[in-house]
């Protein structure tokens, strides 16, 4: 483990020196896109901190390759060049979508050719696990579903990629659970390459994100883009597959009955839980309103968690959590007896259910005091902001409504009230932005 720390440590290094050189020169030569509407920051941003996590990995593995403890990872050169090989399509991928936009279709294809490359030189899931014993795949079903596993990870990754910080963190969270767990497979089965490789992934996986978030920690100065988000989910779809493909459930030496034989699977979705779900929230979405999947729009959770009054860091930790309670929750199951587990899993979404709708409930707080207060206490404009029954019930005919500017007012004061801001609090209605009129009869 030592080693895999030194290389976490080391990659980490590199990434964080070659984010800085990076964010320095694309800041000299405007190398930023301009700021869409579905973006969070509000002033542009270089978006190439991909290109510093791609080089920070590069070398460390280059170096590791050097030492006598990871001569098992690299005894078949063959799967690791290709991983390099399609780690390297998927940078100039993401680098041209960050530069030039590119349509969907080609990053899918250029993923697709990524995925195939690794399935095509053995990084394949050729088993899945299960209680009893494992299923066998066919080596056209093990490449057709590897290849789908990667896209599926690499865009669900991406699509989370909106917030500063928050690919970065959850993937550190992430990578470390999945760290401990393949060394204790490493440590528990005879087979130990894909392990090693696994864990060597993961390992300089974790310290480039951790290297690249000092840059990325909101207000960002430097974004990952599509090449570094894309990248992490490359890298973490390729652990998983290389350690869930290689488990023998039978050779398990588990000791006072800690891993149910479900770890193996169940562990590798847990710790991509929150993307998971956001891909799939986003592509229901998008399909029903007739659109393709791939379709950038603001309706992602952590633009919803922004919507809902959460501040940006607020949003970011919530993410974290979740991650974190799934994840390491999942872990629990090789060390404690499972109801203990299940129960210490139980308890954390609750909290992480309170804080994800600690606004609403302030919300539901205000509506309450401002529909119960006597009339003339509350402006019209809050009246209807907070009770949609009156403003339905009082509707003025059209024409009379105050202009997009007061209304934007109104509801700035009035969210400043549902956030719970001190001086929106103490206001007295009157210093309320007053509704204009129109000027018609």
């Amino acid at each position: 483990m030592v080693y895999y720390l030194l290389a976490g440590v080391l990659s980490a290094g590199i990434t964080f020196g070659l984010a800085v050189v990076i964010w320095k020169l694309s800041n000299r030569y405007r190398l930023y896109p301009k700021i869409r509407a579905r973006d969070v920051h509000t002033r542009p941003t270089p978006r190439l901190g991909g290109v510093a996590m791609f080089i920070g990995i590069g070398v460390t593995v280059a170096i590791a390759s050097q030492f006598s403890q990871f001569h098992l990872v690299f005894a078949r050169p063959g799967p690791v060049l290709a991983i390099f090989g399609a780690a390297l399509i998927i940078v100039l991928i993401g680098v041209a979508d960050d530069i030039w936009d590119l349509d969907w279709m080609t990053k899918l294809a250029g993923q697709l050719i990524a995925a195939g490359l690794l399935a095509w030189q053995g990084v394949q899931l050729t088993s899945i696990p299960i209680v009893g014993g494992v299923i066998v795949l066919s080596s056209y079903a093990g490449l057709v579903t590897t290849v789908l596993i990667i896209v599926l990870v690499m865009n669900a990754v991406n699509f989370i990629d909106g917030l500063d910080g928050l690919v970065a963190g959850v993937a550190i969270i992430a990578n470390i659970v999945f760290l401990i767990y393949s060394w204790i497979l490493a440590t528990s089965m005879a087979q130990a390459e894909y392990f090693n490789l696994a864990s060597l992934l993961t390992a300089v996986l974790i310290g480039a994100c951790v290297g690249f978030l000092p840059l990325n920690w909101h207000p960002a100065r430097l974004f990952m883009g599509d090449a570094g988000a894309l990248l992490v989910g490359l890298l973490m779809a390729t652990s998983a597959i290389s350690v869930t493909g290689q488990v023998d459930i039978a050779s398990l030496q588990y000791t006072k009955q800690l891993a149910p034989a479900f770890i193996p699977i169940l562990l590798p979705l847990a710790v991509l839980i929150v993307p998971l779900l956001d891909f799939a929230l986003a592509v229901i979405r998008r399909l029903r309103a007739g659109k393709s999947p791939f379709t950038a729009d603001r309706k992602h959770l952590h633009h919803r968690l922004l919507d809902m009054g959460h501040s940006h860091f607020h949003a970011v930790l919530i993410f974290y959590a979740w991650t974190a309670v799934v994840s390491v929750g999942c872990l629990l199951f090789l060390f404690v007896q499972a109801v203990w587990a299940i129960t210490i899993i139980a308890v954390g979404l609750v909290v992480c259910t309170w804080f994800t709708i600690a606004p609403l409930t302030r919300r539901k707080v205000a509506e309450a005091a401002v529909q119960l207060a006597e009339t003339g206490d509350v402006e019209q404009a809050d009246a209807a902001r907070f009770d949609p029954l009156d403003e339905a019930a009082n509707q003025t005919p059209a024409g009379a409504h105050g202009t997009s500017d007061a209304r934007a007012e109104q509801d700035a004061a009035v969210g400043a009230l549902v956030r719970g801001d001190g001086d929106a609090q103490k206001r007295p209605s009157q210093d309320l932005p007053q509704q204009k009129e129109s000027g018609t009869a």
